[in-house]
């Protein structure tokens, strides 16, 4: 029995989160070194396919043209399309934006529970309608200003 503990094959660990991170690291410090910067956003060639994709479902409203995105899909892709670095002002031509929120006594610590777990850059809250008092609120954002009763030293 010692004998078939020893010879297992261990688990895959290509899609770990230190493997991901040691990829993305590696990644960006070659672009780096290797005169590829920042400044120079060329993408490969199935990223710019990915990030297509994901404008395309935004402006569609729709995941690969069958289903209606959620709300949570939504953050999603503008999330991800922030990490690639798409423009805030690319996104919000392409993705319809609700005029009016809908806002509620629980919408607050909502938004403070999904951004423990998910952690969504502020600005791709506005594209499901939270609007940024709840953002302060939830203590995802900080508001100059938004202590009650305090003055500012000058």
């Amino acid at each position: 029995m010692a004998k078939a503990k020893a010879s297992a094959r261990p688990a895959n660990r290509r899609g770990s989160p230190e493997a991901v991170e040691k990829r993305k690291v590696a990644r960006m410090f070659n672009d780096l070194l290797g005169g590829r910067g920042p400044s120079s956003q060329k993408l490969d060639g199935r990223t710019e396919k990915r990030r297509q994709r994901l404008l395309r479902e935004l402006e569609q409203g729709q995941a690969h043209g069958a289903r209606e995105l959620k709300p949570l899909d939504i953050l999603q892709r503008v999330q991800e399309l922030l990490e690639l670095g798409e423009p805030v002002a690319n996104i919000r031509k392409v993705s319809k934006v609700p005029k009016t929120p809908v806002q509620n006594e629980g919408i607050v610590e909502l938004v403070k529970r999904l951004h423990n777990a998910y952690a969504f850059r502020p600005e791709a809250y506005r594209f499901v309608g939270i609007s940024e008092e709840a953002l302060a609120e939830a203590g995802v954002i900080h508001v100059e200003g938004s202590g009650r009763g305090t003055k500012k030293k000058k």
